[in-house]
C-alpha cells in the first residue's frame, strides 16, 4: 500500500466522521434523519470500518505512526456512547400497536428530551474535538515516515 493512498483513506475517514456528527446536530436541530444513517455501533460508521480494517495495517511499521490509536479508539467509543443517549431520545420507542407498525407513527419527543439531546450533543461535539486533532497529529506523523516503509504494508 502506497503512502498516498493511506494518506487518501485516513482523510476519507475523518471526513466520514465529521459528516457522522453532522447527522446527529442535524437530527437534533429537527431534521428527519433515517435511523440507519447514523449508526449507533462503532464498527458500522464509515470511520469505525476503516479504522477496524485499513488502519490496523499501520500497526506493522516499525515507526508506528498508529500509537496513539489507543486514544483515537477510546475517543470513538465514547462517541457512540454518547450519540447512543440521542438515539434512546430519538428512535427507540416503546411497544408499538399494530397500526402504528404499519403506518410508522412518529415519535413525540418533549421539549426537555430535545434540551438534553442538545446537551449530549455538546458534549459530542468536545469528544468529535479531541478525536479530529488526535486524527490530524496521526496524519502529520505518517506524512513524515517515508514512502520506503508502506512498500511492505
Amino acid at each position: 500500500m502506497e503512502k498516498s493512498e493511506i494518506l487518501d483513506q485516513l482523510r476519507a475517514a475523518k471526513a466520514a466522521h465529521i459528516n457522522w456528527v453532522q447527522r446527529a446536530k442535524l437530527l437534533i436541530s429537527g431534521f428527519q434523519i433515517d435511523e440507519g444513517s447514523i449508526p449507533v455501533n462503532s464498527t458500522q460508521c464509515q470511520f469505525g470500518k476503516w479504522f477496524y480494517t485499513d488502519a490496523q495495517k499501520l500497526n506493522a511499521m516499525q515507526n508506528n505512526p498508529m500509537e496513539c490509536m489507543n486514544t483515537i479508539e477510546q475517543l470513538h467509543f465514547d462517541l457512540h456512547d454518547i450519540y447512543l443517549n440521542i438515539y434512546k431520545i430519538y428512535y427507540e420507542t416503546e411497544s408499538k400497536g399494530f397500526f402504528s407498525k404499519i403506518f410508522g407513527k412518529k415519535k413525540k419527543i418533549t421539549e426537555d428530551a430535545k434540551v438534553l439531546a442538545k446537551k449530549y450533543f455538546q458534549n459530542m461535539e468536545e469528544v468529535s474535538k479531541k478525536l479530529v486533532a488526535e486524527i490530524n497529529r496521526m496524519e502529520r506523523r505518517i506524512v513524515a515516515i517515508s514512502e520506503k516503509e508502506f512498500v511492505s504494508l
